[in-house]
């Protein structure tokens, strides 16, 4: 089985991933946008659960879209698209990405616009994944705004480490997973 190509503060942990996607919903055939696609490790995860996706990977970082392109062949993601740039520009523009089932943000860099974008372009179930409180907050009230919003779920996840013979846990960062249902 393949690996996942890192970027710096990525990949998303497979147990935030888990929940992240039960929460969108998705469909067979559906058009999902990965927001702050990082390693694109979430796309991935996403073409388990339905058949057909069409993808539209989005980062602005160059190192990113290196590892999700490097990501997507060794996956053999063939339906998935890599945009470079700022995700509300891209999601602004109708010719780039015409409309979006569902979609998963994990960069949350203009926040309130690019969420904005996603109800425009038709999503059904949008996720936000956060680890700063203040950007829960914001992400809450902007899908408030626009009539969205519908839960959030503070998860955190702890592994397994040795010590001294035995066994500890040690606490993984928690994330905000805020779920917006149109």
């Amino acid at each position: 089985m393949s690996e996942i190509v890192g970027v710096s503060g990525g990949p998303t942990k497979p147990e935030i991933i888990a929940v992240s996607l039960s929460k969108l919903g998705l469909r067979d055939g559906d058009r999902f946008a990965d927001v702050g696609c990082g390693t694109g490790s979430v796309s991935i995860a996403a073409t388990r659960l339905a058949r057909d996706l069409t993808i539209y990977a989005i980062d602005a970082r160059e190192e990113a879209l290196r590892a999700t392109e490097a990501n997507f062949k060794n996956f053999s993601i063939e339906n998935g698209r890599i945009f470079a740039g700022e995700a509300s520009d891209i999601l602004g523009s109708g010719e780039l990405i015409d409309s979006v089932d569902c979609a998963f943000v994990g960069g949350t860099k203009n926040i309130g616009t690019v969420l904005e974008k996603l109800v425009q372009k038709n999503a059904r179930s949008i996720v936000v994944n956060a680890v700063r409180i203040e950007t829960v907050v914001r992400t809450i009230e902007a899908m408030k705004k626009l009539g969205i919003f519908d839960e959030v779920v503070h998860l955190a996840v702890s592994r397994s480490a040795p010590i001294a013979g035995e066994t500890m846990f040690k606490p993984e960062n928690p994330v905000y997973i805020i779920v917006g249902k149109a």
